[in-house]
């Protein structure tokens, strides 16, 4: 019996060996594929570019320096665009309403830390230039998030996008930290984030897993709403955690 539980101890390790290996080499495989291909057009202007027949060097020098932002802005199209479309076709998502042990590795979990670390690719290289425009928005919509018209969204902490639900006429604030997940004691706990329609988070915000904000409500600068948490619509709140604020001159 000790010989039969070592073996498939021993099994189990090897078992969860092959799938860590399997997500990284297919996430460094992606990210290689997704990447290359969004540099892919600027590499081929600028070899174009080195063909021209120019009367002096320095024209060429200028020329180059003028063609770094809009290459830039074609790399961010192309990036955010192909990521999202490599998550889709995939099936990289984080799932919902979930709760996975962190140690055993599994699918689920291994799915949602790929589809975390492309999210944190594109933030990185594109999110803190272009958040709050509708390039931004458009990537979320694209990358999983169901939102609304105008929505407009100022921070790049916002993970878990196909769990996140926005009505129409949203803003969220700079720094506000807003996710599908929450780590608790070796496990990934999940739930869907809902805000109704005209929904305000002010700046630096938290808002949990689960949380429901009813619309045109107000949560304001540097508060937290705690996880699972419903807000009432038409109010306004604030603190830490949040409580509903009293209107002046209200009965």
């Amino acid at each position: 019996m000790a010989i039969l539980g070592s073996y498939g101890a021993d099994m189990y390790t090897l078992d969860k060996v092959w799938r860590v290996g399997w997500a990284v080499l297919t996430a460094f495989v992606v990210e290689s594929v997704v990447f290359g291909l969004s540099v892919l057009p600027a590499a081929l202007f600028w070899e174009w570019h080195l063909r021209w027949s120019l009367p002096a060097h320095w024209i060429r020098i200028v020329l180059l320096s003028m063609s770094l932002v809009p290459s830039y802005l074609l790399f961010a199209v192309s990036l955010m665009a192909l990521s999202a479309a490599a998550m889709r076709v995939l099936g990289w998502r984080t799932p919902a309403n979930a709760e996975m042990r962190i140690v055993d590795l599994e699918w689920p979990v291994l799915r949602w830390a790929r589809y975390a670390m492309t999210t944190h690719i594109v933030r990185v290289f594109v999110g803190t230039l272009l958040r709050a425009t509708p390039l931004w928005t458009l990537y979320m919509r694209l990358n999983g998030a169901h939102l609304g018209r105008n929505v407009f969204v100022n921070s790049v902490t916002l993970s878990d996008h196909n769990l996140i639900t926005c009505g129409d006429d949203v803003v969220i604030g700079a720094g506000v930290c807003l996710s599908g997940h929450t780590v608790e004691r070796g496990f990934v706990k999940t739930a869907p984030v809902r805000l109704g329609q005209g929904v305000t988070i002010g700046v630096g915000s938290v808002i949990g897993i689960g949380v429901v904000i009813g619309a045109r409500t107000q949560v304001g600068a540097l508060s937290v709403v705690p996880k699972h948490h419903t807000l009432e619509p038409d109010a306004s709140y604030g603190g830490v955690p949040v409580h509903r604020l009293d209107v002046a001159g209200s009965p």
